[in-house]
């Protein structure tokens, strides 16, 4: 990170994956309303059930989208930016009181995720990016997640983990952080990439 920042790289960096964040969210907003934000009412309107009987809104929807078009733009901004290794989309599972965390493999998760609706992922993390310092897989540099506000005008803000949550009443950015080590950032389009 210092040689990184003595040569002005992080400053590239964030500001590369605010373009994607734009990008992602432009070409999301493309392809059901002519590149115009949706309205509030369309972010709110239903539009499908997820497997355990769910709604699922247009603003959920969009974010899924525009987070797979966020996510190819930074793998390639990151290939030519970061020298050391860095995680897209890893669960970790994480125990709070203890401070351990462990990875769950891709494969675990897709079994899991096969068998439906699972208390599984309960105590998982998700970040959208992890900017690992050196080697150690379990350990961030920088973790940054995509928000894709619905409507535009809401302000990006971290998930705050309900009741039913080991992490309960803790955000999603002070959670990475506790993990993962490291610093958690939002990147929006509306906003850049900005501390929790």
């Amino acid at each position: 990170m210092a040689v990184m920042q003595s040569h002005n790289a992080v400053g590239d960096l964030e500001e590369r994956l605010a373009a994607c964040a734009a990008h992602a969210d432009e070409q999301g907003n493309a392809l059901f309303f002519k590149k115009r934000p949706p309205t509030r009412d369309e972010c709110r309107e239903r539009v499908g059930w997820d497997e355990c009987g769910r709604p699922i809104t247009r603003a959920m929807r969009l974010g899924q989208q525009k987070h797979v078009l966020a996510l190819e733009c930074a793998r390639e901004v990151l290939d030519e930016l970061w020298p050391t290794p860095y995680s897209i989309e890893q669960r970790y599972r994480f125990y709070l009181n203890a401070g351990v965390v462990e990875t769950i493999s891709p494969e675990k998760e897709a079994s899991i995720i096969a068998r439906g609706c699972s208390e599984e992922f309960r105590g998982t993390i998700k970040p959208d990016l992890v900017l690992h310092a050196d080697r150690n897989l379990l350990r961030a540099a920088l973790t940054l997640d995509f928000k894709f506000p619905c409507p535009d005008t809401n302000t990006p803000q971290w998930t705050e983990y309900g009741e039913n949550s080991p992490y309960a009443g803790l955000k999603q950015g002070s959670v990475y952080e506790k993990a993962l080590g490291g610093k958690a950032l939002l990147v929006s389009p509306g906003t850049g990439v900005n501390p929790p």
